[in-house]
């Protein structure tokens, strides 16, 4: 499925729809460059899943952890890891983040999926997201 959005509002509400086919144990890999939406993307899947918490990007320490307080949900939480930063996949290793993986009650979305390819999942989902011009993206999920 690919997509065009020319929004922040609309990549967001891609991503909300998006959360609401997710039921536990997903893995999403962003792709893209600097300034292409892989964050509004999460924060809008964040807000789709339930968490009223601002999302920031986990740049600094990589990962961070969302609770999420809906009973009707299986999920949860939400884990987002960044790993724009890091230097091999090890890093990611290093703060236990394989421990989420695949967990039925958890949803995984990492930033710069393609830094960490080697422990990826067969099964993550990759998201990857292109400028095609002013403030329009290109999101494509396979």
């Amino acid at each position: 499925m690919s997509q065009l959005t020319s929004s922040a509002k609309q990549t967001s509400n891609l991503a909300k729809k998006f959360a609401k086919k997710l039921r536990g144990g997903e893995i999403i890999g962003l792709i893209g460059e600097l300034g292409t939406g892989k964050t509004v993307f999460v924060k809008g899947l964040a807000t789709g899943l339930g968490i009223k918490k601002n999302i920031t990007s986990p740049t600094f320490v990589l990962m961070k952890i969302y609770q999420i307080q809906n009973p009707k949900s299986k999920i949860q939480n939400l884990v987002h890891i960044d790993a724009y930063r890091i230097k091999s996949e090890q890093d990611i290793v290093s703060i236990g983040a394989e421990e989420y993986f695949n967990q039925s009650n958890t949803v995984t979305a990492i930033e710069w999926a393609d830094k960490i390819g080697k422990i990826l999942p067969l099964n993550a989902t990759m998201i990857t997201l292109k400028n095609k011009g002013k403030n329009t993206r290109q999101i494509t999920i396979k």
